[in-house]
């Protein structure tokens, strides 16, 4: 009889942790699908997740976010995410609110194409704005509607070691790369209401777009300073070259 109740306990065990794996594995298809069906709804641009992996445990892993370009832009997408590790409440995930106590975002990669007053950044967010009823209109808001009814809180959420690629007419056709300066965000959707997947990438988005102007203006602002510099010292060589020829002149006349 007790042999008879190990086995029969083993293979509930057995039972337990495939039905885990077999619910785990439809979070990651549900999660990835939801990403690429509602992030264009919202972004108005291509939006792709390589994979996702969410543990029952309490934590998930996301590689390969893309967020596409805006349409008569050339640079292939806007933003880049190789990784990002998200600890949330497993329980919260059968709930109305899904609770994510963090989510970190290392090394992502920005590409800023146009120019401080109009560029694919701004463009997206402008996008989001429309979509999420800030301002839309009523077929952009049904766009919304159609949107999952999740909401979300996030109690913490960090970008670090993040680049820039710029290419702006305001630098003169000069092309570089920029720190994208830590970006923390915190109590999003806390409460018990929460915010929707739109207010989600709404407020991620506002702060990267103003970083990354302000990381923009700044180097503009550096080569601007840089020139000026530079003039002002080509100015000075040729006034002291000038001064020492007319200094040489009247050396000359005096021994004369």
């Amino acid at each position: 009889m007790k042999k008879i109740r190990w086995i029969i306990g083993i293979g509930l065990l057995v039972i337990i942790v495939v039905v885990a794996i077999g619910v785990a594995a439809s979070l990651d298809k549900i999660v990835k699908a939801g990403v690429e069906t509602y992030g264009p709804k919202i972004t108005q641009v291509s939006v792709t997740l390589d994979d996702v992996h969410i543990s029952l445990l309490g934590s998930a892993k996301v590689k390969g976010l893309v967020v596409g370009n805006p349409k008569g832009y050339q640079t292939p997408n806007a933003i880049s995410v190789g990784s990002a590790d998200v600890s949330m409440d497993p329980f919260s995930i059968l709930s109305d609110k899904i609770v994510l106590h963090s989510v970190k975002i290392e090394n992502p990669e920005i590409t800023f194409e146009g120019g401080l007053s109009g560029n694919n950044i701004s463009k997206i967010l402008d996008n989001i704005d429309s979509t999420s009823g800030n301002g839309g209109s009523a077929a952009a808001n049904s766009t919304t509607n159609s949107q999952p009814s999740k909401k979300f809180e996030i109690d913490d959420l960090v970008i670090t070691g993040g680049e820039i690629h710029v290419s702006v007419n305001g630098l003169g056709g000069k092309e570089m790369t920029l720190p994208l300066p830590k970006i923390e965000l915190t109590d999003l959707g806390k409460g018990k209401d929460g915010i929707t997947a739109a207010e989600v990438i709404r407020a991620v988005m506002s702060r990267v777009n103003a970083e990354t102007l302000e990381a923009v203006e700044n180097a503009g602002r550096d080569v601007g300073n840089a020139a000026t510099s530079a003039a002002k010292g080509a100015e000075k060589t040729v006034t002291q070259g000038v001064n020492n020829i007319g200094q040489g002149i009247n050396s000359l006349i005096k021994n004369k």
